[in-house]
């Protein structure tokens, strides 16, 4: 099971050379096709090592990092090293020292899961500094329990695809459903439903409107409204507008199980600030017609409507609005809880929203307790590294940025995930000691002070599910072991026991041992419970016999139950209602977070003063040939390149004013950075708006400069590092202003997926 697809794989001399889809899957992901090739690629670390640089000099701050030898080291010799530098910034900083980065898409196992095992690690040895929410969803992660009462709900018990299918009248969804993003889950899956979901929708009679700028976000037949990036909330508070103004709104449904309803409208008629949110002011920020949205606001009123806001509009300033707003729209209608109707946030961003959860716990690697309080938002890593003791505000707290010594990342690749590269390489220049585990020479790995050299899913024995997704899955090992690398669990294993606290750590089981222990544990509460419908088997009849079938339940309509007795089920707000104002954020006075969803203009959008040196909006959104950076070397991922460079997405009319053809290698710049890519032609995109995918591993013409050039397309080089508001600090990633011209020049080599040098000692 990956996180793409479940799958069966042909191997041939240690590497995979096929794999073969579940044919139980009704829409393959073509990502599975990255993974044949991957276990012997070049690009694989062979064997620990650590930074020349630190070898000689010990730990301390250091701009080599990315730019320096490694040597090769034995294990007995890293364990050695590791451990005594780990005691070191233990007992001279203390632990809040550490940081336990480990952020992104690892490998799917529930035990082999790279996070789970270094945060148990670090929690046995005293505790660490960590990161809270994601780059996904920093900003939902925080607004949408101040006004719906929760956040993972939305996603794991959201309106099921067979209800919009059968219910559905109108999908109105900002930021499309792009099916690309369907193809992932995190911790695999065994389905993927959504086209299918979408073709009956459609067959019934049922209807999709699309805001994205991007025509493609929707698959098959729809109505396309492409709206300047970063307006949807001024096009949501315009059909809101025209719900309130025409007596279209369901005031009982508001008065019932909202709160804050009447002090938002005073803010939509223009009474508090006087800019009435009519669809006239909308149009001119949005360039959708008016009357467009006035007839789509009347048509939403009419029928079943579901509002669906994608992940991708609340990762830009002010993010946390999108989603308020969207919510808010749907309640005017009065739809929320409604079979068919109401509101979705996720559709198309990821195979989760839609699917119907397991209604029970799953088997799950105890990390224990962590004694270290500090934390920070996911996305703001460079600034915890570069402002150490300065406070900053989070979620109506003021917090301050601990002294980081060392930084221990496990199962991620941050030059994916995190915005403006160049400043993301200066803060890393700051720690004592930077630790990586990976099974890759990933843009991170060649960042490291220690290398880790850890397996891939495929070199070993796991079992994997996810809260969406039917099956418990036994992962066999297809492959033996790469080179000298190890699993997580051996690596922190021989650690622990150099520190002392090997058996709490391991509590003497071996790796299989452990996957036993976990099944079983899983199995004796799936006995245990009165409401089962599953005999689920011993695990050896598991483990040889094939996918266990877990109970889901079908058919959710999301907030069905507050619907239905909205004092029996209130929601986990202050009021128990849907807080369309909310009075805690209100009290927290920030100016970028008002109490209730607000318009902000956007710092990076096609009406900012900025165009005049930056005219092209670029909107840095998920590959569809990959996930994330993961497997950019495969077949598949390779196959989209143009001439080595990631693909940037052109209206015609704007390569043509630049004297650009299909094909032609550009230079994509602001002042951040720059980096090159290759131009594909769209007539699917707004005009002034160009598309680069993110997650081409980040290849610097300089490496020893950290504003150099990326030569194979990183769009992280180009984008803001600033958080979405003082209330989340969610990434930004997701919008930018840039130019693009010719870059006529000897095209330097592709070097993103060589190792560096690693000299034997």
């Amino acid at each position: 099971m990956a996180h793409w697809g479940m799958f069966s794989a042909q191997a041939r001399d240690g590497e995979v050379v096929a794999v073969r889809p579940y044919a139980g899957d009704r829409d393959p992901s073509p990502i599975l096709g990255n993974i044949p090739g991957s276990v012997r690629h070049r690009a694989r670390i062979a064997g620990p090592a650590v930074r020349r640089g630190w070898l000689e000099n010990g730990p301390g701050p250091s701009s080599r990092r990315g730019d320096d030898e490694y040597v090769a080291v034995s294990w007995d010799e890293l364990t050695e090293l590791l451990a005594g530098e780990l005691q070191r910034v233990k007992d001279r900083h203390g632990n809040r020292a550490i940081f336990g980065g480990s952020y992104g898409w690892s490998a799917p196992g529930r035990f082999h899961h790279a996070q789970s095992q270094v945060h148990r690690f670090l929690k046995m040895f005293g505790g660490y500094t960590r990161s809270v929410h994601s780059y996904s969803l920093g900003a939902t992660g925080v607004i949408m329990p101040h006004v719906v009462g929760t956040h993972w709900k939305l996603f794991a018990r959201s309106t099921s695809w067979e209800v919009i299918a059968r219910e559905t009248d109108l999908m109105v969804c900002f930021g499309g459903i792009p099916l690309k993003n369907t193809a992932v889950n995190d911790g695999g899956t065994s389905d993927h439903p959504t086209r299918d979901a979408l073709e009956r929708m459609r067959a019934r009679g049922g209807r999709i409107v699309s805001f994205s700028p991007i025509r493609s976000d929707v698959h098959g037949e729809h109505e396309w409204l492409a709206p300047r990036p970063g307006t949807d909330v001024a096009i949501m508070l315009a059909l809101g507008y025209v719900l309130a103004t025409e007596g279209l709104a369901d005031r009982e449904f508001l008065d019932r199980y909202c709160t804050g309803y009447d002090r938002f409208e005073e803010y939509l008629l223009g009474r508090t600030d006087g800019v009435p949110k009519t669809p006239e002011w909308a149009a001119g920020l949005s360039g959708i017609p008016a009357g467009t949205l006035v007839d789509l606001a009347r048509r939403m009123a009419r029928g079943r409507t579901l509002v669906s806001v994608t992940w991708s509009l609340q990762r830009v300033r002010h993010g946390e609005q999108a989603p308020w707003a969207g919510v808010t729209l749907a309640a005017m209608l009065g739809q929320l809880g409604v079979p068919g109707g109401g509101f979705g946030h996720g559709y198309g961003s990821m195979n989760e929203p839609g699917l119907a959860p397991v209604p029970y716990p799953l088997p799950t690697l105890f990390q224990g307790n962590n004694d270290v309080e500090d934390f920070i938002p996911v996305a703001a890593i460079a600034d915890l590294l570069l402002r150490p003791g300065e406070q900053f505000d989070y979620d109506g707290q003021r917090l301050t940025f601990p002294d980081t010594r060392l930084v221990y990342w496990a199962g991620g690749n941050p030059f994916h995930h995190h915005q403006d590269i160049g400043r993301l390489r200066r803060a890393l220049q700051r720690p004592d000691t930077i630790v990586v585990h990976d099974p890759y020479w990933t843009p991170m790995a060649k960042h490291a002070d220690i290398v880790v050299p850890s397996t891939t899913a495929l070199e070993r024995d796991d079992l994997t599910c996810t809260r969406n997704d039917p099956l418990l899955v036994a992962m066999q090992a297809a492959v033996p072991r790469f080179a000298d690398a190890r699993d997580d669990y051996d690596t922190f294993t021989d650690l622990a026991h150099r520190l002392g606290f090997g058996e709490k750590f391991t509590e003497g089981r071996s790796s299989r041992q452990w996957l036993e222990h976990l099944y079983e544990q899983w199995r004796g509460f799936v006995l245990a419970d009165d409401r089962r419908i599953e005999d689920p088997p011993p695990f050896d009849d598991f483990w040889y016999g094939g996918p266990v079938r877990m109970r889901t339940e079908d058919d959710l309509t999301l907030f069905e139950d507050f619907r239905t007795d909205p004092e029996a089920n209130p929601l986990r707000t202050p009021s128990g209602r849907l807080e369309i104002f909310s009075a805690d954020i209100d009290s927290f006075g920030y100016d970028d977070c008002a109490g209730h969803p607000t318009w902000y203009e956007p710092d990076e959008w096609l009406g900012s003063s900025r165009v005049e040196r930056f005219p092209l909006h670029l909107i840095a959104n998920q590959p569809a040939t990959r996930l994330h950076g993961q497997l950019d070397h495969g077949s598949v991922s390779q196959a989209s390149k143009i001439r080595g460079r990631e693909p940037i997405r052109m209206h015609p009319e704007d390569a043509a004013a630049r004297g650009l053809e299909a094909g032609d290698i550009v230079r994509v710049f602001n002042e951040r950075g720059s980096c090159l890519a290759g131009v594909v032609l769209d007539d699917g995109l707004l005009p002034n708006v160009v598309q680069l995918a993110t997650g081409a591993w980040y290849d610097p013409l300089d490496p020893s400069d950290p504003g150099s050039m990326c030569v194979h397309g990183n769009a992280n080089v180009l984008t803001p590092d600033v958080g979405t508001s003082s209330l989340s600090h969610g990434c930004t990633g997701q919008h930018v202003l840039v130019d693009v011209e010719r870059f006529d020049g000897e095209l330097p080599p592709i070097r993103a997926y060589d190792p560096p040098v690693v000299r034997q000692r």
